[in-house]
């Protein structure tokens, strides 16, 4: 990590950057994690928002169990670059001959679990972890309405925890689901009836795994969830202020840029495209929202413009430098190598993003 000057000013920062408020990074993560505490929940955090050691060590130091990754190589990253990390859910089904046996190089360094929805990732998993010493703990992924992977009902769940927990080298961990936003009460049911069928056939179910930040301080309404996956908390974004989850307030990363043209007195250029503040819309109106101009909407981008509209005079000039939430956090951080970290004792410092850009 490289340190900046004391008086690195945002004029200095070269545009478009990533500015990490960690005092803003800090009192989220605590807000949750005395949350999850009240409420008898574990808390185990997705990395892929920030992809960042330092702030892992700062979930665990909070009180997190572990973390949650949704790449090997991910994991990888995250396991070399900090001590603390000592356990890791892998949430993603994984495929392919290099990407288990990278898997299993892991599984020796930490304690591992992954997900799987199918025989056939099953299967996979079991084909190299046959010979090791530990068994590989592997937790059923279930549709509860977000239709992305997941077995689809509790019968098939069942069926398929009792495969897990016949295959050499494997152990049933449990349940995992990603839900829809509002999805909670579809999570409780869901999971509780498959949690009585698996128990029903003599299997424990130790870990029943939930997430998503957009409806994180509801988790306590499904008390069948033994721990909970969030990720965009941490830095928070448009989409989450906006849903009225958090204010701007609370949102820790934001995208400073400058104006490099004014060609009309509504419209303003800035150097910030859909390079760095991407293209999710999210179902909102526009990319980003400029912190003190309420009235401005980014309504284009390309690679390297984004476009400034104003119903009045947009009373920008060139050279200005703006700050943006932008709608969706976690592809803003993976499209950066580095962030600068703001809100330090020592002062900033230039952050590499580590886990970004990863293949396996």
């Amino acid at each position: 990590m490289t340190k900046l000057s004391r008086k690195h000013k945002l004029d200095d920062i070269q545009t478009p950057s990533v500015l990490v408020d960690i005092g803003c990074v800090r009192r989220n993560i605590s807000r949750f994690q005395s949350y999850s505490n009240a409420h008898g929940l574990k808390v185990r955090p997705h990395i892929k928002t920030h992809k960042l050691p330092a702030i892992a060590e700062m979930q665990i130091a909070a009180g997190a169990v572990g973390i949650t990754c949704q790449k090997v190589s991910e994991a990888q990253a995250m396991v070399s670059g900090s001590e603390r990390i000592s356990d890791v859910l892998i949430t993603y089904n994984i495929l392919g001959e290099a990407k288990l046996r990278a898997l299993d190089a892991l599984s020796r360094k930490v304690r591992l679990s992954v997900v799987a929805d199918s025989q056939q990732v099953v299967d996979g998993l079991a084909g190299v972890f046959a010979a090791a010493s530990e068994p590989l703990s592997v937790l059923v992924e279930c549709n509860t309405g977000a239709d992305r992977c997941g077995v689809s009902s509790p019968a098939e769940a069942a069926m398929l925890a009792k495969y897990i927990s016949n295959s050499p080298g494997l152990h049933f961990g449990g349940l995992m689901t990603y839900p829809p936003i509002g999805g909670t009460a579809r999570v409780q049911t869901f999971l509780a009836d498959t949690k009585a069928l698996i128990e029903a056939e003599g299997l424990a179910v130790p870990v029943v795994s939930s997430g998503g930040s957009p409806d994180m301080y509801s988790a306590h309404l499904a008390p069948v969830v033994t721990e909970y996956r969030p990720g965009t908390y941490v830095y928070n974004d448009r989409s989450l202020v906006l849903g009225g989850r958090c204010k701007w307030s609370d949102c820790a990363l934001t995208v400073v840029t400058t104006v490099v043209s004014v060609p009309a007195p509504e419209r303003a250029i800035i150097d910030a495209g859909s390079k760095i503040l991407t293209t999710d819309l999210l179902e909102l109106n526009g990319y980003g929202h400029v912190l003190g101009r309420p009235d401005i909407t980014i309504d284009q981008l390309s690679e390297e413009h984004g476009r400034l509209r104003s119903s009045g005079a947009i009373n920008l000039s060139v050279g200005q430098r703006l700050r943006i939430v932008p709608n969706h956090a976690c592809a803003v951080a993976n499209m950066v190598d580095t962030v600068i970290a703001t809100g330090l004792n020592n002062g900033p410092e230039v952050w590499p993003v580590s886990a970004r850009g990863k293949v396996i």
